[in-house]
């Protein structure tokens, strides 16, 4: 068996050092985030997709090794484990050659060529395979008493044989399967008593094209569609070439010769094409499932990501027509100060009042910004407040509320307002996600925010994992408050998980805000290990010493305190000074586990303590006058904010409850591969309408220059 640690940096093209480093402090239960951020000189500064990468690679291998041992004992107790073999198994590295050298051993139910073998026609099988210049005599085997009756029988019998010993050899597979692999055409046909159920499935009611170049986004659709049994489909090379190959491999110029090439027809029509065939559906699925997962995970960090408008007391509204709009106010912290129910659209009388509402809440609460839903009468109701007499600095946005109602309704909304309805929770989750999107997001399951596409198609496990992890390494990105975090903010950093997140809430309601970082250590349960992941990515401003603002690990103070003292300066006076910072000598400050890396790091956050790599949040405007679909008119040029990438364009709200598809060809004036090259989920763009189907509610739009 290879080395794993040489194994994975052959394949990461990492070095031995740095795989082995990463490999060394995973098994210590250092996580992800704290691996990239404090162990830069054990690492060589890898980043947390290298570092995935190799606990992936360490993953699978270590799945291989655990079916190798079993492959090995089920073979041993067969006594069919030859020395050749065992060399064989402890140099495959991957699941499929494994297989592939254990299939002709692998216990099976009763076959064709099991039949034969029992009827004692193993010998005339392998006599055929030979192929040798003398005729092979079939006489001698027929044994009626073993049911082969004639000489027929018994070179069918023999066949049978051929076509099992063919199809289970791993060299011939393998062969096979890079024609699969390389040649494979994807045809699916409708399955006509399901037409009419299955009209959405209609651009795949005739298709074919090379399997290899099929997008995942096409395969999930197509793969969908055989789900329901509206498609038919098949994944073969053309048949001529398989049999070919085959042909290649086993036949010679002999009397023999026709009765192989009649067991290759059958061991490859019956056998290895419809056992390839499923291999290959699962290659493709899985490479499919991997893009749409990526592509999801990409759109959800955006999203997480998204620029907070900040500390702000907002007034926030979720929309509605006959049911009026639920109104919020509240403080720069998001508590909930005030809730009531508005009817801005429901005639003259009580739009006034509804205004007069909302100016009064403005100023008697110091509003800062106005949240609204951007569901029903969104547009409506936003067009309703921009008319009012309001302060011309106020911000007054919209707001995507997907997933505020999985929130509301949520044991997490119970336990924030059990007072409240799911209305008035709704109306605080759309004016928290203005205030900070991350930390009211993280509330939410990640499917319900609605950035992907064919989520309940792909492999679910590898999915969630996939976004539990996007969540976890956006949380300690931009690091967290720990006196005012939420328990599935706490949950989503670094070492700590819902356990260690509950103990600190109730440790925090118990005792009050925690003066320090080191005060986490009186939690029950928070150990040092935990301590040392989630100690960096944790946020105390206002504390006694201002590096608990700051995401410099604590365990780097004393090295601070050094600087500070080297500069004739206290911590607080280092940090307040560029020219102090600037006349540090970082070598000599250089130790065997601090590096440049962090000490520049160290430096940079001295600079500008606690930091948000998010961007600036920037206000929004739709068109006014522009609602419905009936609004629209080719050609238009209109504002849009990207709500959903794929690899096949970009979806964009323009304003009129149903997002337009700007196709990957209508991205930019130049070739586009990869969509996320241009757009970002959030991104504030400007399109151009090509048409408009209000039927099948379907918008095209276009960032193309025109002409």
């Amino acid at each position: 068996m290879s080395n794993p640690i040489a194994t994975i940096a052959d394949r990461c093209r990492f070095s031995r050092e740095q795989v082995q480093a990463t490999v060394d402090l995973l098994a210590a239960g250092a996580t992800i985030p704290f691996i990239a951020r404090y162990r830069k000189e054990a690492t060589d500064s890898l980043d947390e997709v290298a570092i995935t990468a190799i606990r992936d690679q360490l993953h699978s291998l270590t799945e291989i090794a655990r079916r190798r041992k079993a492959i090995i004992e089920s073979m041993e107790r067969q006594e069919a484990l030859t020395e050749a073999l065992r060399q064989q198994l402890e140099a495959a590295t991957t699941m499929v050659r494994l297989e592939d050298i254990y299939l002709p051993f692998r216990p099976k139910r009763r076959t064709r060529g099991m039949i034969a073998r029992e009827q004692g026609l193993a010998p005339l099988a392998e006599a055929l395979l030979l192929q040798q210049a003398a005729p092979v005599d079939a006489r001698p085997f027929i044994v009626p008493e073993n049911s082969v009756a004639s000489e027929d029988e018994a070179l069918a019998g023999a066949r049978d044989i051929i076509a099992e010993t063919i199809s289970e050899d791993a060299a011939s597979r393998d062969g096979l399967r890079r024609l699969f692999r390389d040649r494979a055409v994807i045809s699916s046909k409708v399955v006509k008593k399901h037409q009419d159920q299955g009209a959405k499935f209609r651009d795949y009611f005739e298709w074919q094209e090379p399997a290899a170049k099929a997008p995942g986004h096409r395969l999930l659709a197509m793969f969908r569609g055989d789900n329901e049994k509206v498609l038919a489909l098949t994944v073969r090379p053309p048949e001529e070439m398989a049999l070919h190959y085959l042909a290649g491999r086993h036949l010679r110029s002999s009397p023999a010769a026709e009765q192989v090439r009649l067991a290759l027809d059958d061991g490859y029509r019956r056998l290895l094409a419809p056992s390839l065939e499923n291999e290959l559906r699962r290659e493709l699925k899985t490479r499919a499932d991997r893009e749409a997962i990526a592509v999801f995970t990409a759109n959800l960090r955006e999203l997480l990501l998204a620029p907070p408008l900040g500390q702000k007391r907002v007034l926030a509204l979720d929309p509605g027509f006959r049911t009026g709009a639920k109104l919020v106010c509240l403080d720069g912290q998001g508590r909930l100060l005030h809730a009531a129910t508005i009817y801005p659209l429901l005639g003259a009388k009580q739009a006034d009042e509804a205004g007069r509402i909302i100016t009064g809440l403005v100023s008697e609460y110091g509003i800062e910004a106005i949240a609204i839903g951007n569901g029903t009468a969104g547009r409506e109701t936003e067009e309703f407040v921009r008319r009012l007499d309001l302060a011309a600095d106020l911000i007054i946005t919209l707001v995507n509320e997907d997933g505020a109602s999985v929130y509301s309704a949520s044991d997490t909304a119970r336990r924030e307002f059990p007072d409240h309805d799911i209305t008035v929770r709704g109306a605080v989750s759309i004016g928290r996600r203005l205030q900070d999107p991350l930390a009211e997001l993280v509330k939410i399951e990640p499917k319900a925010i609605g950035v992907g596409q064919y989520q309940h198609d792909v492999d679910q496990a590898e999915l969630q994992q996939a976004l539990d992890e996007t969540v976890i390494s956006c949380v300690n990105a931009v690091g967290v408050e720990l006196n005012t975090a939420s328990l599935e903010l706490l949950t989503a950093v670094s070492g700590l998980g819902p356990t260690l997140a509950g103990n600190i809430i109730a440790y925090r309601d118990a005792n009050g805000p925690f003066a320090g970082l080191a005060e986490l250590r009186r939690v029950p349960r928070l150990g040092p290990k935990a301590f040392e992941q989630c100690a960096g990515f944790l946020r105390i401003r206002g504390a006694a010493n201002p590096l608990d603002a700051s995401a410099v690990h604590p365990e780097r103070y004393g090295l601070i305190a050094r600087m500070a003292t080297d500069a004739g300066r206290t911590v607080e006076q280092l940090m307040a000074s560029a020219a102090a910072r600037d006349n540090l000598v970082l070598d000599r400050y250089l130790a065997p586990e601090i590096g440049m890396p962090t000490l520049r790091d160290i430096v940079a956050e001295l600079a500008k303590p606690g930091r948000d790599p998010r961007t600036a949040f920037v206000q929004f405007h739709f068109a006014p006058g522009i609602h419905r679909l009936e609004d629209l008119r080719p050609d238009m040029v209109l504002p849009a904010i990207i709500t959903n990438v794929t690899r096949f364009g970009a979806f964009a709200d323009i304003g009129v409850h149903q997002d337009g598809l700007i196709h990957v060809s209508q991205l930019a004036d130049r070739f586009v591969k990869d969509p996320a090259e241009v757009v970002k989920v959030r991104q504030q763009v400007e399109v151009r309408v090509l048409e408009v189907d209000c039927e099948r509610k379907r918008i095209s739009l276009s960032m193309k220059r025109q002409g």
